[in-house]
């Protein structure tokens, strides 16, 4: 019984070693570097009218993210936006940015500018105007 399992482990192991081994030869399909894929070449259709809006709108919904993005894709495909709108309000970081230069410029500390921070940070800057 004993030769058996020392058969058996002595087979395991050939075949690990021979697995890795044809593994480590079969170099010739990975070290190719891939051709580059031509965006658009030079004989391709033109655009139809569709995709090139969707281009267009691509590029105009770049830094927008999750449903911002997403309503904004969807109007501006439907052609709802020629260009691309200022936006309705700032984000969290940028109220963040604008409030705090703010406070900072008007040289506020402690309570007061805890106060303005707060009241800034609840609308789209209108809390600056108040202050």
């Amino acid at each position: 019984m004993e030769l058996k399992a020392q058969f058996s482990l002595a087979l395991a192991f050939a075949l690990a070693l021979g697995c890795g081994t044809a593994f480590a030869q079969d170099t010739t399909t990975t070290t190719k570097p891939a051709k580059p894929v031509a965006a658009e070449p030079t004989t391709a259709k033109p655009m139809t009218a569709q995709q090139q809006r969707m281009v267009d709108c691509n590029k105009q919904a770049t830094g927008k993210t999750g449903d911002d993005r997403k309503t904004f894709m969807s109007s501006c495909l439907k052609g709802e936006t020629a260009t691309a709108p200022a936006p309705a309000h700032q984000t969290q970081q940028e109220k963040m940015k604008t409030c705090s230069a703010d406070a900072k410029t008007k040289g506020l500390k402690g309570d007061e500018r805890k106060t303005f921070m707060s009241t800034c940070l609840k609308g789209d800057g209108e809390g600056a105007a108040a202050h």
